[in-house]
């Protein structure tokens, strides 16, 4: 017996002969990968990556420090909204992926803008607002919410202005029953939800325009955009606060 057909005896040499090359598309899509991670500016990611597990920590202290079951599930609520929003950006614009799981990852990080709306309005309507109002106002924000995160599901490339009209329009949604909140509500953690809201707005519209674009290597216009929701969650995290402490 010759030398090759030892080799070609092997197990080893049989497995390996055996093996599929790789395919042209997966090569193209591995490098197309590379070459997006490259693009991308230093910092993307980062700083929600940085603000997650914070925001696990104030989720867990709200949950805790609530006075009643309700005001409990309330807190449950918008700090799982929270930490599934800092956490999955982390995840998708932190980490280097394959198109499919990038895809996927993209629908969940967009989806969760819808429920961090949902969910910070929840101890709001759900600990200052009573009755039939209280439960149609409910049945708006989620209702909206979800529908929005199929848009996402259905729609990943829908135009940027268009997801940015429907995050902004559920955003603003507390106007509908502004004069009941301003009833039950001290002014202190009313004027910081509405600073929140207008830093949300200014992150959708960053994100919406492109702009400003300061340092794309380093620190461009999605990176604004996430200090902007940073600090809209940190304005709302405490009028959440108060309410959950002063009315459940």
């Amino acid at each position: 017996m010759t030398v090759q057909s030892e080799d070609r005896s092997r197990p080893e040499s049989r497995h390996a002969s055996s093996r599929p090359p790789a395919q042209p598309l997966d090569r193209v899509e591995a490098a197309a990968s590379d070459l997006l991670h490259a693009a991308k500016p230093r910092l993307r990611g980062w700083l929600h990556l940085g603000t997650a597990p914070l925001a696990l920590i104030a989720g867990v202290v709200l949950v805790w420090l609530a006075p009643t079951a309700a005001a409990r599930f309330a807190s449950a609520i918008y700090a799982i909204s929270a930490v599934l929003l800092f956490s999955t950006s982390a995840t998708y614009h932190v980490g280097r992926w394959s198109r499919r799981t990038a895809a996927a990852l993209r629908r969940a990080d967009h989806s969760n803008i819808y429920l961090i709306i949902a969910g910070t309005y929840t101890p709001f309507v759900l600990l200052v607002l009573d009755g039939p109002l209280r439960t149609a106002m409910l049945a708006l924000i989620w209702g909206c919410a979800a529908a929005g995160v199929l848009f996402k599901m259905f729609w990943l490339t829908a135009p940027r202005w268009l997801s940015t009209v429907l995050y902004l329009a559920l955003g603003w949604v507390a106007l509908l029953f502004l004069p009941d909140l301003v009833r039950g509500v001290d002014t202190a953690p009313l004027v910081l939800v509405l600073v929140g809201g207008v830093l949300y707005s200014l992150g959708a519209l960053v994100y919406a325009l492109k702009r400003p674009d300061p340092a794309p290597r380093w620190f461009g216009f999605h990176e604004i955009f996430h200090v902007l929701t940073i600090a809209a969650f940190v304005c709302q995290y405490i009028a959440v606060f108060f309410v959950v402490r002063t009315t459940g």
